[in-house]
């Protein structure tokens, strides 16, 4: 890979090539094919994130020919959704790695230092939604956000958001996320002047319909500037929170 984007950057240099052309060439690298997955070196340089590798489904040894195929050819930090503990296990005798059981989550590499132009705050309506939440927060800090956690801050005890006002208000971004009846989002969206990205959870009794319930409360918020996400599903929320975290760098 390296030795073809050299290429191209020496034809632009001697004139055969412009450089719009040679953005476009280099946005279309061809990808690794494992025979079992086909890697896409080049996601970053076109969206911004790299590709990261959803392990539910997968074997341990597919994952790790995907780590390994991945640090060859440079990418640094290495995101894993969805990680069981059994598979981490295997993994970590051929690869070292950080797992966060909790979420299920898998990290090769270091997480960067933040270079997002304000802060990601992550509210959950209880405790039992933290692991959603720890989703969303490592998928946000590993693609380079500042992010402050604010869990069990549900509307059952509302007095319990509010003693965070600062912290809502300066957010460039919020996530909230909640089950039972879902209605996080509309509160946080009615105070605070940034986009909130609700996360439904799969938290709650028979009639939240494992998650549902939530998912068409934030739906259905008559709160302005929140986007929903599918349910349980922290990691969605964590990237889009990052790509509007970083929107103003771009321009």
């Amino acid at each position: 890979m390296n030795t073809e984007i050299k290429r191209i950057l020496e034809d632009v240099r001697d004139g055969r090539l412009t450089v719009d052309d040679a953005e476009l060439k280099i946005k279309m690298e061809p990808f690794s094919d494992l025979g079992y997955a086909k890697i896409d070196h080049h996601r970053k340089i076109r969206q911004g994130a790299a590709e990261v590798i959803y392990g539910e489904g997968k074997t341990p040894e597919h994952i790790i020919g995907i780590v390994k195929n991945l640090r060859e050819h440079g990418h640094d930090a290495i995101l894993i959704t969805r990680l069981s503990r059994e598979k981490a296990d295997r993994i970590a005798e051929e690869i070292v790695f950080d797992y966060h059981e909790l979420c299920r989550i898998g990290i090769v590499g270091d997480i960067p230092e933040p270079d997002g132009i304000g802060k990601i705050v992550i509210a959950t309506g209880g405790t039992s939604d933290i692991p959603v939440a720890e989703e969303a927060a490592l998928t946000a800090e590993i693609y380079g956000n500042d992010v402050t956690r604010l869990y069990d801050v549900g509307v059952a005890g509302i007095h319990r958001l509010l003693a965070h006002s600062e912290e809502l208000m300066s957010a460039s971004v919020i996530i909230a996320i909640a089950g039972m009846e879902g209605a996080l989002a509309s509160v946080v969206g009615g105070l605070a002047d940034c986009p909130v990205i609700a996360v439904p959870t799969s938290v709650g009794y028979g009639a939240s319909f494992h998650g549902v319930a939530a998912l068409l409360s934030m739906l259905n918020s008559c709160a302005s500037g929140i986007s929903v996400v599918n349910i349980d599903n922290g990691f969605g929320a964590g990237y889009l929170a990052s790509m509007i975290n970083h929107e103003a760098k771009r321009k």
